[in-house]
């Protein structure tokens, strides 16, 4: 007589994984795990209704669903075979894509014409700034020089009637 199947649940955070098998050892392998999962908690025995119809449609066979409780998500959970031996040689990569293709001669001359131009706009830019900075200077020097010529008046013409309104008061 057949064992009778079980249920049993575990989850990544992300998906639930459950499968119908007889035993925990059995679920584990199907689950390609080699550690106890039922040992510290982080898998169990469901008698969820939901889960237990979809595994025992699909005995041995381990199916996923969104981790929370969603409704059951049927695909099954695909593992790469285990390698019969030490020897084997790898898995093959894909192709890698073929290069990009080289510009043309003509795209190759309109770059370097519009960088040739780029740099010119740049000199041309950064000359009228240093123009632009000395005509600043040659208009701020005057400036200087008529505040310093007001702050010696006005310090001169402070003290004087400072010294005339002390006079005033004798």
């Amino acid at each position: 007589m057949a064992a009778k199947l079980k249920v049993f649940l575990t989850s990544d955070g992300l998906t639930d994984y459950y499968v119908a098998t007889s035993s925990k050892p059995k679920a584990l392998a199907a689950w390609g795990v080699k550690q106890d999962l039922f040992k510290d908690g982080r898998a169990e025995e469901t008698d969820d209704p939901a889960l237990t119809a979809a595994a025992l449609e699909k005995p041995g066979e381990v199916l996923q669903r969104p981790a929370g409780g969603q409704p059951p998500v049927i695909p099954t959970l695909t593992r790469p075979a285990p390698r019969k031996s030490l020897s084997a040689p790898p898995p093959r990569r894909p192709p890698s894509p073929p290069p990009p293709p080289k510009p043309s001669p003509e795209a190759l001359r309109r770059l370097a014409d519009l960088e040739r131009r780029m740099a010119a706009l740049e000199a041309s830019y950064e000359r009228q700034q240093k123009e632009f900075a000395a005509d600043r200077a040659a208009l701020e020097a005057p400036e200087a020089r008529a505040r310093l010529r007001y702050e010696r008046e006005k310090d001169k013409l402070a003290a004087d009637l400072a010294k005339a309104r002390l006079a005033a008061k004798v």
